[in-house]
């Protein structure tokens, strides 16, 4: 299997499958010396992990994080990088492959098992091998050394703005309150109602799909290039790669197509700081590719976890009709641990052009 890096400068490559003995990743093209521990990545991870709400998949995984190359003591005793790849490792603790015994050779629609059985003609049923979210732990590992290349002062935030029908309220948007219930949820008025409808959704084994925010403050402007370089592409492209994702947005997105150019263009006066202040943002942070300064502000949405109880129609690896009901352990809405994975993804694009920048720009 081919296509397992992200990235030019800064890149990403992970490997492991969903109840294989471990996963991980290398993240080669990291600046020597930036002060890393695996304390700094378990932080992400910790947000990531199953099992925190019966909202999400109560698979038990630790997601304990291991460097295993690429760091080293200074000179004042601190581990930092040392230039070099840096690999990271976690185990899988939590395995149930026999959940899965009875699926081994049938195919889950709306999941990847046919196409992956049809390119390559073989797949791991073990809760999807490399097709399942399990992968995305290794992101979010990468993404936490991605922040430390962009600085403190880069602010990468995601929030759950939508599941199923029921939207946040943007009149409440509080960033102080996502951490502090089990949906990264902005508002904090909607917890109650998506905690009810949620529950509804997980006792029936059915699942439902989402919608989630990143935004990256701070940023500076001047990322990406103006052709086949642009910030906005490979963020759509880096949202796109996770699982279950089904459409990007950036800035206004599909919502610009209402509005007038009168009503699209975010005008521009010169601020006391002697840089250009922009009236609006509509355009997400990023012009012609290029960042402008503003925030930068992309949504992505997720489809529905394939893997229910209700009965589907499908059919087998010989081509014989069946029915297929997915048992085990699995999230009645995967948008909710995907904020984590992508604010990751927004980092490894930023830093990736961050550098890039720097290498033609100085």
């Amino acid at each position: 299997m081919s296509h397992n890096t992200f990235g030019h400068l800064f890149r990403m490559t992970t490997w492991g499958e969903s109840h294989g003995p471990a996963i991980g990743c290398v993240v080669d093209g990291c600046p020597p010396g930036i002060p890393l521990t695996a304390e700094e990545i378990q932080v992400h991870l910790d947000r990531r992990k199953p099992g925190q709400s019966r909202f999400t998949t109560q698979r038990r995984e630790a997601d304990a994080v291991e460097i295993l190359s690429g760091v080293f003591n200074d000179a004042q005793g601190r581990q930092v990088t040392t230039g070099t790849p840096i690999a990271l490792h976690i185990a899988n603790t939590d395995q149930r492959s026999k959940d899965y015994g009875e699926i081994k050779n049938a195919f889950r629609p709306g999941h990847a098992d046919i196409t992956y059985w049809t390119k390559y003609g073989i797949r791991d049923f073990r809760g999807g091998g490399r097709s399942s979210a399990r992968e995305t732990a290794m992101r979010v590992a990468a993404g936490a050394i991605a922040r430390k290349v962009l600085g403190e002062g880069v602010v990468i935030r995601g929030a759950l703005v939508q599941v199923g029908t029921h939207k946040v309220d943007r009149s409440r948007w509080d960033w102080d309150v996502i951490d502090t219930n089990p949906f990264f949820a902005p508002d904090p008025c909607i917890v109650p109602e998506w905690t009810a409808y949620l529950d509804s959704v997980r006792k029936s084994g059915s699942s439902v799909g989402a919608v989630i925010e990143v935004v990256a403050e701070n940023v500076p402007a001047g990322l990406g290039a103006p052709i086949y370089g642009k910030l906005d592409q490979d963020l759509a492209s880096a949202m796109m790669s996770i699982n279950a994702v089904k459409g990007v947005e950036i800035g206004d997105g599909m919502g610009a197509a209402e509005l007038t150019g009168e009503a699209n263009a975010d005008e521009i006066r010169m601020g006391t700081d002697g840089k250009p202040r922009y009236l609006s943002n509509h355009a997400g942070g990023i012009l012609g590719g290029i960042s402008t300064g503003q925030a930068i502000v992309c949504r992505f949405a997720v489809k529905p976890t394939s893997s229910i109880l209700t009965p589907r129609q499908t059919i087998d690896a010989e081509g014989h009709e069946t029915e297929i009901v997915t048992k085990g352990r699995h999230d009645p809405c995967v948008g909710i641990r995907a904020v984590p994975v992508g604010e990751a993804m927004m980092a490894l694009v930023l830093a990736d052009h961050l550098l890039r920048h720097r290498a033609q720009c100085g």
